[in-house]
């Protein structure tokens, strides 16, 4: 499973950002070995519509699940429409997957 979570670092040991469309990071953590992925969010510094944009990024990386310390009711929407689980969570990016990992499988 794909576990993309916004994060303040492009590493494991980041912390979870605060907000989801405008992160300045994602890491998407495969859930089996922890493998990762880390790139900078294309859509953070958009004027409007950075978390639609995020969610069409994140679909075309293959994440099922996001993470995240708060969403916002558009990218909520482009989430539910796009199939995407999501929840809010913070702490560091290794612990949040892990945990999510864990309760999900």
């Amino acid at each position: 499973m794909k576990i993309a979570v916004a994060a303040m670092g492009g590493s494991l040991d980041a912390q979870v950002a605060e907000q989801f469309g405008r992160c300045r990071w994602f890491v998407v953590v495969e859930s089996g070995a922890l493998g990762f992925e880390a790139f900078l969010n294309p859509a953070s510094t958009m004027a409007g519509g950075a978390g639609p944009a995020a969610v069409r990024e994140l679909v075309r990386r293959g994440a099922q699940v996001v993470l995240a310390g708060a969403f916002g009711p558009k990218a909520q929407q482009a989430m539910d429409a796009a199939g995407l689980r999501h929840a809010e969570a913070s702490g560091k990016v290794r612990a949040v997957a892990a945990e999510w990992a864990a309760s999900h499988a």
